[in-house]
């Protein structure tokens, strides 16, 4: 399977058709919960939010290479770092995805700056940049195909 660029203007093409009252294939996410939980991992992944370890470091170590793989997560996953009653953090969707624009961009200005860091992950452990961005396409990707996108 091919997963979406690491390429902010193609994401947002994409997420520009989203509309607040889009509802998934799959899923209880509404668009803007999606939108926020996208934010998230961005904001994760360069540590600026840190979150327990959910498996053991040998599990961890197990998953990670699915990273590498053409393989997308699976439709109806769950994982127990992700509350999809999580109150919405921004008063409308537009707010949200600029709030995500800033987390991309943040993203890849941590990692200009910090080439070498590692920030774990509750299900793939310690993760690169390049690992990072392997899961973030993956994951894009997936929540832009549970929305039609």
């Amino acid at each position: 399977m091919n997963f979406i660029d690491w390429d902010l203007p193609e994401i947002l093409i994409r997420l520009n058709a989203l509309t607040a009252d889009k509802k998934p294939h799959w899923g209880n996410f509404s668009a803007q919960q999606m939108i926020e939980h996208l934010a998230n991992g961005l904001s994760l992944s360069r540590g600026a939010v840190n979150l327990p370890m959910e498996v053991s470091d040998e599990k961890a170590l197990q998953s990670k290479p699915f990273l590498y793989t053409d393989k997308p997560f699976g439709k109806d996953i769950r994982v127990g770092f992700v509350n999809s009653e999580k109150p919405l953090v921004f008063e409308e969707l537009e707010l949200a995805v600029d709030a995500f624009i800033e987390e991309f961009i943040a993203f890849d200005e941590y990692y200009e700056s910090h080439p070498e860091a590692i920030h774990s992950h509750p299900y793939f452990g310690p993760l690169n940049h390049e690992e990072w961005i392997l899961l973030h396409r993956k994951h894009i990707n997936h929540h832009l195909e549970q929305f039609g996108l």
